[in-house]
């Protein structure tokens, strides 16, 4: 079997080996494949039976080009990058890694939170810089310190990684309150279900930790943060597209909304006039909440994983189905 990788750089920058897909056939890892260039995408497929992808599309056009493609695999969780119906229509099942990343972006989710509420990185160069060493007083701070003890956070998508941000939320000391299209018993034994309404009004931080749908593209826009309090926190690790990236840079600016802390955004990489890099009291990280070794490896296995179910004829983590 020839299996071609087309952009497995940002999974494995060298620190992995691709030793777990190797061994099940003849491997070609490029970094990076273009993805705007449809000829390019399908010449690097070529007559290869299985690929991997990250973030180059895989389309009804490409998809065409390459007839001898039996299987897809996603390198992550979602796949929006592939027409899944269309592959389904040509009978090949595209796979992804579910659950790779749940405790590494809940741990960063609330890695955003801990900046916003003390600046760490700030006060650190500060020190540095020598203002310390010169402070007429035995300490200093340029930002309210934010204590997050009796606050609430409500969490708009609760399923894997939204409970994992409300059981580290909880451990601090913090209310949990999440809006979730389906309901467990896992779930409210970590957080009180409330409507959205609820969810943006009783809220002194919001974290999204929903998938993009049409329902949820855009779902903090310049009413819903009409809806919450005051000084509000707003977190997003999840998709970009969720915030309308305007309507939360006038919030910001205007001191409605206090502080974002955000690892995704509209387009990726961020372009460089978007308002939220001269918003105030906005942190920005690229993308990497997912990115720790030990995720990325558990990226690589289940991918292994998969392709090895498929070659024994039962394939797993398909989702088209």
């Amino acid at each position: 079997m020839r299996i071609v990788v087309l952009d497995g750089y940002t999974e494995n920058p060298g620190d992995l080996s691709w030793e777990p897909l190797g061994q099940l056939g003849d491997l070609t890892v490029y970094d990076r494949t273009s993805v705007s260039d449809k000829e390019e995408i399908a010449c690097r497929i070529g007559n290869a039976e299985a690929v991997f992808t990250n973030k180059t599309p895989i389309d009804k056009d490409v998809l065409d080009q390459c007839p001898n493609l039996k299987f897809i695999g996603v390198l992550a969780t979602g796949y929006n990058v592939i027409d899944v119906a269309y592959a389904k229509k040509k009978g090949i099942p595209v796979s992804n890694v579910p659950g790779y990343g749940t405790d590494a972006v809940g741990q960063f989710a609330i890695a955003l939170l801990l900046e916003i509420c003390h600046h760490i990185g700030h006060h650190d160069k500060a020190v540095k810089e020598g203002r310390w060493s010169s402070c007429q007083d035995w300490c200093f701070w340029d930002y309210p310190l934010i204590e997050l003890a009796g606050k609430t956070m409500g969490i708009i998508g609760f399923g894997r990684i939204g409970q994992k941000t409300g059981q580290i939320a909880k451990a601090l000391g913090m209310k949990v309150l999440a809006y979730n299209r389906s309901q467990s018993d896992e779930g409210r034994a970590i957080a009180e279900y409330v409507n959205l309404d609820t969810l943006f009004a009783c809220s002194d931080v919001i974290s999204l930790h929903c998938p993009l749908f049409p329902e949820t593209q855009g779902i903090i826009h310049k009413g819903t943060i009409a809806k919450m309090k005051d000084n509000v926190i707003i977190l997003n690790n999840s998709r970009g597209p969720l915030i309308v990236e305007q309507d939360l840079a006038d919030a910001l600016n205007s001191g409605k909304v206090y502080a974002a802390g955000l690892d995704v955004s509209q387009e990726e990489p961020i372009s460089k006039d978007n308002p939220l890099l001269t918003a105030k009291n906005c942190i920005i990280t690229p993308h990497i909440s997912w990115a720790p070794q030990e995720s990325r490896q558990r990226i690589m296995d289940m991918s292994a994983q998969n392709l090895q179910a498929f070659l024994e004829g039962k394939p797993i983590h398909v989702v088209n189905l």
